[in-house]
């Protein structure tokens, strides 16, 4: 269990990120078309994993287009941005927003991502949804990176994330 915080009070989550050098836990999510996808189908591609509560919010919304923005020059590499937003509001934002690098998946059928991954928040007002965090993995799917960001109220650290997939 980690403990983090939201707006300056102590909130925990189901466990831990997983560490760098491990495999990333194999998942089947929800895309924008309803269709599931695991992490099988990035295969050879380095992966950058922005896990969020939900695109509703302005901390999330900045980081799906900070990310969106900066993923475009790096090759071979992947942004998978993951909440429990429903497929049609991630669809929705990300047509707003003019976002085109990010691939949005939702929990919707996979509660237990949260769990696997270690980011379900299990107390306070968000218990339920996802911690932010930030996972960059390797063509192997090895994690090279990662960040559970301590104030779910903060942005991540981009720099070094995009740093690790660069390097990866």
């Amino acid at each position: 269990m980690a403990t983090i915080t939201f707006k300056g009070n102590p909130i925990q989550t189901a466990g831990a990120l997983p560490k760098v050098g491990a495999g990333a836990p194999a998942f089947k999510l929800t895309a924008a078309d309803l269709a599931d996808v695991g992490l099988e189908q990035f295969a050879g591609k380095k992966k950058i994993i922005s896990i969020v509560p939900s695109l509703d919010t302005s901390v999330c919304a900045a980081s799906a287009v900070k990310f969106d923005r900066d993923v475009a020059a790096l090759p071979d590499t992947v942004l998978i941005n993951v909440s429990a937003d429903l497929p049609f509001a991630q669809k929705r934002f990300c047509d707003s927003q003019g976002l085109k690098n990010v691939v949005t998946l939702s929990t919707l059928r996979s509660p237990s991502f949260g769990k696997d991954y270690g980011v379900q928040i299990v107390t306070g007002p968000l218990a339920g949804l996802m911690s932010r965090a930030v996972l960059v993995l390797d063509r192997n799917d090895t994690v090279v990176y990662a960040e559970q960001v301590p104030e779910i109220a903060r942005e991540p650290d981009y720099a070094t994330a995009l740093f690790a997939a660069k390097k990866a």
